[in-house]
């Protein structure tokens, strides 16, 4: 049950490598004397552009920030939106690793030449099934996956260096010990495949964590891969998951790489990059090349690509969980590719890379890409549902634990307002439950809207019933379990952390944090960085801040820590550690709602947004 095949690919790769070369080698020398290279090639290949010809069609399938989805994301999370012709638009259902798994094996059929690449956060963030095991259960579906080679992501360190090893190299939980090892579960073998981690480093010896290259090999067709994540991953992980840990600059990085790729002899390169963009549209067969090549998008990843170096022949990006394929120029001026694959195992990019075996890198103008929807109405992987059942029979007793009700959906992550509903409730939540004298006097909370990992949705996911919300769905939302921390915080501090939310590393990607009842404030985003939040209307109870004043706040320990660009918040002073998020959370959820009175959808009215 539930068992790995740790190296197996990687043995399997290396003898079909070896042997095509040995091939090659054979009829090359058994060739005519002053015979034509392209005679060579034409000898040993045959003329058939999907394997046996001097131009070799390599087909990359790449996918990112699957965070641990193995079952179907539910509500908005779980759809994909396509735009028709006529400008109509549709909602489709997507997504779970069961699918994914038959998607991707069909695209391989025909294919002689085939990669399966990531670009990072595929663990961390992860609904229960996976999340309760530490992401155990999602390495074991990779592995089944066939993926080649992942980046890691800021997800990939919300447990820390040392659990990323683990995830890599395989063991037992240091803590928890091996998961079902009573129900005959083997023991944890690790990843398949490798975490590239290339621009992170060491404090103390400046060596990289974790392999920063790798390079794919079969018949002599050699593609090298750089792996990194966003230079900021400290701001948006807890201290401790990045302790003693460097983050350098991506596009240094990949081009410092690229040159030692390039000395291996190896030409053809793609770089995976756990951050993004953030395309026009939110459809994922959006044009993002009109009216020209990379039009259609803006965000980090830009600036990244026109900046990395040429001889990287293709993009494949992540982070923002949005979907396009895009072609942005890169230093000299070529198209390259840059696609991204939204997220949660919802849709899968297919790129032709073609190949040129004389010159040993990819002939740019023939590299074609598109995204493609993971439906659910082809069959299931057997495989993969298997190690579905297998993790539920441990998962289930604790996930299917009634927490609350509520009378409709209440979006978080499906919400595209500043002011989310779910924010709302988890807010009010933590200010409940840490309101108290004892357990800290909060007087306001405050909730990052990055953690708010799903929605909570009203149909049944299971035999609860429609409008019961388990404990795994509670999980979902909130799977990080911060612990809560109220502190000291001077009204001054308190409106520069808001006026943060719009400035400093903000500034260009607003991060509107979730306020509790009683705060409210004017956000006007005709305006320009902190202006935009209307400082004379920041109020509590009706009363104006006071920036002399010492209030209580509410917050988990990512936000007190300063992440997510907040520094303000981290000059509390004062504090107390209180229980986690999601047990304060579901303690709200009993207090407040029951079968024949549900939780109402939050207004979501306390921040007035001027546009």
């Amino acid at each position: 049950m539930a068992a790995t095949r740790k190296n197996s690919k990687a043995r399997g790769r290396i003898l079909a490598a070896g042997a095509g070369l040995a091939t090659l080698g054979a009829l090359v020398a058994a060739m005519p004397a002053g015979a034509s290279q392209d005679s060579a090639d034409t000898a040993a290949y045959g003329t058939n552009g999907k394997g046996w010809g001097r131009m070799v069609d390599v087909q990359l399938l790449s996918f990112n920030d699957l965070h641990g989805n193995l079952e179907p994301p539910a509500g908005s999370s779980g759809q994909v939106t396509h735009v028709h012709e006529d400008g109509t638009t549709t909602k489709i259902d997507a997504g779970g690793v069961e699918y994914l798994a038959t998607h991707l094996r069909q695209a391989r059929e025909g294919n002689r030449y085939s990669i399966t690449a990531a670009a990072g956060d595929l663990i961390g963030g992860s609904p229960l099934l996976s999340g309760l095991f530490h992401d155990e259960p999602t390495v074991h579906a990779l592995n089944e996956l066939d993926l080649d080679v992942t980046s890691v992501g800021n997800h990939e360190f919300d447990e820390g260096a040392v659990e990323l090893a683990r995830m890599q190299n395989g063991g037992c939980h240091p803590k928890e010990g091996c998961f079902g090892a009573d129900k005959g579960f083997e023991p944890f073998g690790g990843a398949d495949f490798p975490y590239l981690a290339a621009n992170v480093t060491d404090e103390k010896t400046n060596k990289p964590l974790l392999d920063p290259t790798f390079i794919w090999e079969k018949d002599g067709v050699r593609i090298g891969f750089i792996g990194v994540t966003l230079e900021g991953t400290p701001n948006i992980v807890t201290a401790e998951g990045v302790k003693g840990l460097k983050f350098g600059d991506e596009v240094e990085t990949i081009n410092k790489y690229t040159k030692i790729l390039e000395r291996k002899g190896v030409k053809s390169i793609v770089a995976l990059v756990h951050e993004g963009g953030a395309p026009a549209s939110p459809a994922y067969n959006y044009d993002c090349d009109s009216p020209g090549p990379g039009d259609g998008i803006s965000g980090p990843i830009v600036d990244i690509a026109k900046n990395v170096s040429p001889q990287v022949d293709a993009m494949i990006t992540g982070h923002t969980h949005q979907a396009y394929v895009c072609t942005v120029p890169d230093p000299s001026g070529k198209p390259r590719l840059v696609t991204s694959a939204s997220a949660f195992g919802k849709l899968y990019t297919d790129t032709t890379l073609t190949y040129d075996r004389r010159t040993k890198d990819i002939v740019r103008t023939a590299v074609g890409s598109a995204n493609h929807v993971v439906t659910r109405d082809v069959a299931k992987a057997e495989d993969m549902s298997k190690l579905i059942a297998d993790w539920k029979q441990l998962a289930d007793p604790v996930a299917n634990r009634p927490q609350g009700w509520i009378a409709a959906d209440i979006n978080g992550r499906g919400s595209t307002a500043y002011e989310k509903p779910l924010g709302d409730l988890i807010a009010d939540a933590q200010l409940e439950g840490l309101a108290p004298a004892d357990k800290g006097g909060a007087q306001l909370a405050l909730m990052n809207p990055g953690g708010i990992r799903a929605d909570l949705v009203h149909k049944a996911s299971g035999s609860e019933g429609d409008g019961v919300v388990t404990y795994g769905e509670a999980f979902t939302v909130q799977p990080f379990t911060n612990m809560m921390h109220v502190v000291d915080l001077t009204g001054a501090n308190l409106i520069s952390a808001l006026k943060q939310q719009v400035s400093g590393s903000n500034l260009g990607s607003p991060k509107i944090l979730q306020v509790s009842k009683g705060l409210t404030y004017t956000l006007d985003m005709t305006k320009t960085g902190a202006d935009r939040v209307v400082e004379g209307t920041i109020k509590l109870n009706g009363q104006p801040i006071d920036p002399s004043k010492t209030y209580r706040v509410a917050m988990n320990e990512f936000l007190s820590g300063g992440g997510d660009g907040f520094p303000a918040l981290a000059t509390g002073t004062n504090k107390l550690v209180g229980p986690s998020d999601l047990d304060v959370f579901n303690a709200y959820l009993a207090a407040h709602s029951s079968a024949s009175a549900p939780l109402p959808v939050p207004a979501a009215d306390r921040i007035t947004v001027v546009k």
